[in-house]
């Protein structure tokens, strides 16, 4: 399966308003693509696409909500009415909640799951009759590092998540039995600083915060747009979701109990906020129309496992790289006593004199461990301890060594 240069690409963002949403529209415009920006907001996507205009793209705006069918069907036609195709349909849109489960209310979990699982299959409905008709193109679905592992206190979230893989990768197979040239991409974001913690009802206290390492929305932006022209399955933005997601498969308890530990207090910032505080889980909320979140100061602008993935070439000799000079490095590592820390010959300098033999053999004699297995079988049959060597006095020798360090701590 072939994709279009992003440059020759009509793409649809649904969940524009701002975050990551935001963000893949401005880098998609400015990348040459048409861009058909939506959200609920009517304001807020007319402003993103106000922006893309006036750095030279061009875009068009429409509010819809993807709880709406009909309206995802729509906002499916204008894209057709006004370009003549879709090539690529990108589906953000997402709410939360920060709560324990038993304090989560019904309608609260159905609003979630009707957002961020019901929308995603409405916009996919919409979507696939249009890239069928153009001749195939990209689904890309935005779910999060949760639809593999959850966290505590976002029941919700985490069920809708999930929910995700189940219909993305039926669908995989169904268009592939079919032959059908339409790549259905699961992108997983790790955390990222946007301002969807700002927004998040919560029954916390506090205000939530995103568990660390925090990435910026740019990194999850490359994936999108990577997966835009090659037909991926899957995508982590940021590798500490990809060795979260690692460990889950590996070992579901010991990943339950790193988030145990970690996914109470982590979440909690340290500013108080009430359950009563203006929220976006039922409409739009005004003033957070933006890309970033407040916690610029700790984020990642990139992650080496999502670049990996996206220029496998690039980074790849990058790490051959880094690998000879490790090896360089070893190959002159410590050549003679004389460059032994201090301390270390200090203490080398009070060994039995047999101990000392030992001991500079095992520094002029060092090998690496990737030699042939048969220059080091040779190395060893030459290697023989000098006969004045009295392991007794060798262990007494180590028990005042370890004696002198305690006492001088």
């Amino acid at each position: 399966m072939k994709l279009k240069p992003v440059e020759e690409q009509v793409v649809v963002i649904v969940g524009a308003n701002s975050g990551i949403g935001r963000k893949t529209a401005l880098d998609f415009a400015q990348r040459g693509a048409k861009v058909v920006l939506s959200g609920r907001s009517q304001t807020a996507v007319n402003n993103a696409a106000e922006e893309i205009r006036r750095n030279g793209g061009e875009a068009i705006a429409a509010a819809a909500d993807v709880t709406d069918f009909e309206q995802m069907q729509a906002l499916a036609e204008r894209a057709v009415e006004t370009y003549g195709r879709i090539d690529t349909w990108v589906h953000l849109a997402a709410v939360t909640l920060y709560a324990r489960f038993e304090d989560t209310r019904p309608e609260e979990f159905r609003q979630v799951l009707n957002v961020n699982l019901l929308g995603q299959i409405h916009g996919a409905l919409a979507a696939l009759p249009h890239l069928r008709r153009g001749g195939g193109g990209a689904l890309i679905h935005i779910s999060s590092v949760e639809a593999r592992q959850t966290l505590p206190l976002q029941s919700a979230y985490a069920a809708s998540k999930h929910g995700m893989i189940g219909f993305l990768d039926a669908l995989r197979m169904e268009l592939e039995e079919e032959g059908a040239p339409i790549s259905v991409t699961n992108i997983k974001p790790a955390s990222i600083n946007t301002p969807l913690f700002s927004k998040a009802l919560t029954r916390l206290g506090v205000k939530p915060r995103p568990l660390p390492p925090v990435y910026e929305p740019d990194v999850v932006s490359a994936a999108i747009l990577y997966a835009a022209e090659h037909p991926v399955r899957d995508l982590y933005a940021g590798g500490a979701g990809k060795a979260l997601g690692m460990l889950q498969r590996i070992s579901p308890r010991a990943a339950e109990k790193m988030m145990r530990r970690m996914g109470f207090a982590g979440q909690k910032s340290d500013q108080p906020k009430s359950a009563d505080a203006p929220n976006n889980l039922f409409e739009h909320l005004d003033g957070y129309d933006r890309v970033y979140g407040d916690y610029g100061a700790e984020a990642r602008s990139s992650s080496m496992y999502t670049g990996m993935r996206r220029q496998p070439l690039r980074f790849g000799m990058l790490a051959s790289a880094l690998a000879l000079g490790a090896w360089v490095a070893g190959r002159t590592y410590v050549r003679n006593k004389d460059d032994i820390n201090p301390r270390i010959r200090r203490a080398v300098e009070g060994m039995p004199a047999g101990a000392r033999r030992v001991q500079k053999m095992a520094f002029t004699r060092r090998r690496k461990l990737s030699r042939p297995r048969a220059l080091l079988a040779r190395r060893r049959r030459r290697t023989r301890l000098p006969n004045d060597v009295r392991l007794p006095e060798i262990g007494r020798w180590l028990q005042r060594t370890a004696a002198g360090l305690t006492n001088s701590r």
